[in-house]
């Protein structure tokens, strides 16, 4: 059965392979804010935290992006990416309105391959094609060690457990 998550309290299901704790994460190509590859996913030298988000253009969107890139700080041997289908001039302007410069900021808008290999691309709602609001933490082996899909969009994720969760793995490879 598809997982789901609401959208102002109505479901919204959730397309593609979803993935959990314990799986490989699958690497993924994306497109940087310089049209540069960013890839995501796979066996890296860090701890990945990757956060996806439907759209930058939004209010909840931005508080969560402005919230990660002022607590990231903290963070030494963690990578950050925020992923959404914004195109990524969208998310340059968005990044220099904001000043957000502690994070990666990628797109998924050529052929969403992200959403539909983690499992959070947005089926059957105004939002279809979006990505669904989600926090994967990735070790260093590739392996996914924490997942947070929001189960209400408009909510915001719980900021306090994936910064714990990325701290602590990265602590412990020090």
């Amino acid at each position: 059965m598809a997982q789901q998550v609401t959208f102002k309290s109505a479901p919204v299901l959730l397309a593609g392979n979803m993935i959990n704790i314990g799986d490989l994460a699958p690497k993924v190509d994306l497109v940087g804010t310089e049209l540069s590859t960013i890839s995501v996913g796979g066996a890296m030298n860090e701890i990945q935290m990757i956060i996806a988000v439907p759209s930058l253009d939004t209010a909840v969107c931005a508080t969560q992006a402005r919230n990660f890139n002022t607590q990231v700080s903290i963070l030494e041997g963690v990578r950050t990416t925020v992923v959404s289908r914004d195109l990524p001039f969208a998310q340059k302007r968005f990044c220099s309105t904001e000043c957000i410069e502690r994070l990666t900021i990628a797109s998924d808008f050529r052929g969403g391959e992200f959403g539909r290999v983690y499992g959070i691309e947005l089926a059957g709602s105004p939002l279809m094609g979006l990505l669904a609001r989600a926090i994967f933490i990735v070790g260093r082996d590739g392996r996914v060690i924490y997942k947070e899909i929001v189960s209400e969009i408009t909510n915001e994720p719980s900021y306090d457990a994936a910064l714990l969760t990325a701290q602590k793995s990265a602590k412990e490879l020090q």
